[in-house]
């Protein structure tokens, strides 16, 4: 598929409240709280990040009930939808990897939406977004960046992954909605969607709570429902080269904003810089950006598009983003110039450029 993984819980959770909303690396509010406005805020360490909740106008009572709700949910997404846990998906990918084509297996009900979703994504996006490549994602063990022994895997072993192609078309629904593979070498990562359409979900549970002004920021891919007060939320996208924000967006009523970027998991060896987004097509990761960030109202489809149109690079960006009907996207190329849409031209502020980048409206969009 692309690329981002669902990192195993290798660390404590974290739990707080506080009245601040932190700046993350990565995307971030600005300016969400006034001393006058009282929110609640609430952190989980879920998906390999932390997600942060903050919500606003309502009483302790309902923050109270609504974090203990999105705890235990997200608890059961990282444990079922991680192919790094005992969980559910990590069952059946072993179960993928012993059929043949007459074999139909049947899916936990809650796996069955990912998987169908992620057939049409993967199609739409011309397989960029690919989360069948989970044996090239296990293979680079990006999930241990942070070690000082790892190194990329031999060309051979990579090709030996990437020449038995494997995709989401691979993958067909029966009547009863039993899953049939007809190609043994997938393995499903859904890294670059399951932390998009699990918020989606836990934003949906909100406005059944009779929560309508709130913020699930994962890591810096966030969802925002309502408006802080009487004005929008306004959110920061950082410089990937920096820990400096690059451009800020006001959105309000439920939209997402969700970014892919080279510096999340990155490592050296011999000199090469090796970064966790991979191109299913080489096997390697992707050279032609540094971030893209795009914004949609489903974070699912935002989590994919942002990893999918990473992937595609400068120049073929635009027609993966309409297929994927993205009409936001900023993309920062490899060599520091922004790449916009026309839409996104119109919504966004550049605030520290530097002197040597340009700017590039893509009018196809």
């Amino acid at each position: 598929m692309h690329n981002k993984t669902l990192e195993p819980l290798s660390t404590r959770r974290r739990y707080r409240f506080s009245f601040l909303l932190k700046l993350l690396i990565g995307v971030a509010l600005l300016s969400a709280c006034t001393p006058q406005t009282k929110s609640y805020h609430y952190s989980i360490f879920t998906f390999g990040t932390l997600v942060d909740i903050t919500l606003y106008g309502v009483s302790q009572d309902q923050a109270d009930n609504a974090f203990s709700q999105l705890q235990k949910d997200f608890d059961y997404y990282q444990q079922n939808w991680s192919a790094w846990t005992d969980g559910d998906l990590a069952q059946l990918n072993i179960r993928l990897a012993r059929t043949d084509n007459d074999s139909a297996i049947s899916v936990p009900e809650h796996l069955i939406p990912l998987i169908k979703q992620s057939i049409i994504l993967s199609r739409k996006s011309n397989n960029y977004y690919n989360p069948s490549i989970g044996k090239l994602i296990n293979l680079w063990q990006f999930h241990k960046y942070q070690d000082g022994d790892i190194k990329p895997p031999d060309d051979n072993s990579i090709q030996a992954l990437i020449s038995k192609k494997p995709q989401m078309s691979d993958l067909s629904f029966n009547q009863e909605n039993q899953l049939t593979n007809s190609n043994p070498a997938i393995s499903l990562n859904f890294g670059a969607f399951a932390k998009g359409y699990a918020i989606g979900l836990e934003i949906e549970k909100l406005k059944k709570l009779g929560i309508h002004n709130a913020v699930i920021n994962a890591g810096g891919d966030l969802t925002a429902i309502g408006q802080h007060g009487d004005r929008a939320w306004n959110v920061g996208i950082r410089d990937p080269r920096n820990d400096q924000i690059l451009a800020s967006v006001s959105i309000s009523g439920n939209e997402s904003v969700f970014t892919s970027g080279d510096y999340e998991r990155v490592y050296s060896y011999q000199e090469r810089r090796y970064h966790h987004i991979l191109n299913p097509n080489t096997g390697y990761p992707t050279q032609d950006a540094q971030s893209v960030t795009v914004i949609h109202n489903d974070p699912g489809v935002a989590d994919a598009a942002a990893t999918a149109i990473f992937v595609a690079g400068s120049k073929e960006w635009p027609l993966i983003a309409k297929q994927m009907d993205i009409r936001y996207v900023m993309l920062i190329d490899a060599i520091g110039n922004i790449q916009l849409s026309s839409a996104m031209q119109k919504r966004i502020k550049i605030l520290n450029k530097s002197p040597t980048s340009h700017i590039i409206i893509r009018k196809q969009l």
